[in-house]
């Protein structure tokens, strides 16, 4: 793993933490979440966890497949094991996500070594002057002193990569570290953007409408001169980390992301090597940690040294907006920007009004045009 000294103030928090966290979920008595509903035959997600398997139990190199397919053998009705299995866990906990009916949950549940099932949750995607406020200016300050993180490894959990973006340009970043085991379904893979796979059974890693390779960009994109938005803040861009390396997980599909996907793609990124996750996607409310299966799983991910950064939400004013607040997670939450793109309106009475756009008109007719209404 890479040194992460210069992150001390947040792994002394994370590791602070650790001698107090109750671990309630793995309560074993833990009874079916269907216990007081109405049964039905309908389908339905659910991730389940399950205690490790009795000695001698399995064997083999899919040993724990094995394990998770016994608590289903008896207890499915008409399909086989493997069109309900939607995927299997060893790393961010022992467990697996199935396709079950109410009365089929119920069977798992009575079975030897069940501890808990989830319903599989669907979750939302959720600053451009970060790098001044921090100091971060090239050549000087923390990130000469960090060596712009090179040799870290991030991994993103969104909505793929475009890795034709001028932002992943592999320019002064060097080989990924001999602990990388993870690979490149992207195509167009170097030594800044060293892995990216979909969880997503029948798609690809690549990034349809932007998102993913916004917050890859944001957290390590390297530096790229003459940026501009419609010539508009013209200057350099770069991430927070810019020789740091770089790894997608797909695990959204359009703006949804099935928590069943999501910890799928935790266990690839902490198989494969990752130092930081980074998580732009959260619930709309907040739930308890024992009951929120990211928090579970991050925890798993922390307790192996991976730092996890997760969005606080985009919802807001209102009373407890905030998600992601279990407190071995770094929680990120944006804030208003110090600058303004100024734009102003010259009306027929010789009023001008200030605002602001990103939309600049570069000879501006001096013809009067009529206001537009909303109702318009």
């Amino acid at each position: 793993m890479a040194s992460f000294t210069d992150l001390s103030v947040q792994l002394l928090l994370l590791a602070t933490l650790f001698p107090t966290l109750a671990l309630s979920y793995i309560n074993s008595a833990t009874t079916s979440i269907h216990q007081n509903a109405t049964k039905s035959s309908a389908y339905r997600a659910y991730i389940v966890l399950v205690q490790s398997p009795p000695l001698n139990a399995v064997s083999g190199s899919d040993a724990h497949h094995q394990w998770h397919e016994s608590f289903l053998s008896s207890s499915l009705v008409g399909d086989s094991i493997k069109s309900r299995l939607l995927y299997s866990y060893t790393e961010v906990f022992n467990g697996f996500a199935v396709r079950l009916t109410d009365v089929e949950l119920d069977m798992v549940s009575k079975k030897p070594g069940f501890v808990r099932a989830f319903p599989d949750q669907t979750l939302q995607l959720m600053t451009t002057h970060t790098p001044e406020f921090l100091g971060l200016r090239n050549g000087t300050g923390f990130w000469s002193q960090a060596d712009y993180r090179k040799g870290v490894i991030i991994g993103l959990l969104d909505r793929g990569i475009y890795a034709a973006h001028a932002s992943f340009n592999d320019h002064g970043v060097p080989p990924p570290p001999a602990r990388w085991k993870g690979s490149c379904d992207a195509g167009q893979c170097n030594n800044k953007l060293i892995g990216a796979k979909s969880l997503i059974a029948g798609d690809d890693s690549d990034d349809e409408d932007g998102h993913g390779t916004r917050t890859s960009s944001t957290a390590a994109g390297n530096f790229v001169t003459g940026a501009s938005y419609n010539g508009v803040g013209t200057g350099t861009a770069a991430g927070i980390a810019p020789s740091a390396h770089i790894a997608m997980y797909k695990v959204c599909v359009a703006r949804d992301c099935k928590s069943s996907a999501i910890l799928a793609g935790l266990e690839e990124a902490i198989k494969d090597g990752v130092d930081v996750l980074s998580l732009s996607l959260g619930s709309s409310t907040s739930a308890n940690f024992d009951q929120d299966p990211i928090s579970i799983d991050a925890f798993s991910a922390v307790s192996k040294g991976i730092l996890v950064v997760c969005a606080a939400g985009n919802s807001g004013p209102f009373q407890r907006p905030v998600t992601n607040e279990a407190p071995w997670l770094l929680t990120v939450a944006a804030s208003s920007v110090d600058r303004s793109f100024g734009a102003n309106i010259h009306l027929g009475n010789g009023k001008s009004i200030d605002g602001e756009a990103l939309t600049q008109i570069a000879n501006p007719s001096s013809k009067l045009h009529s206001l537009l209404y909303s109702e318009e």
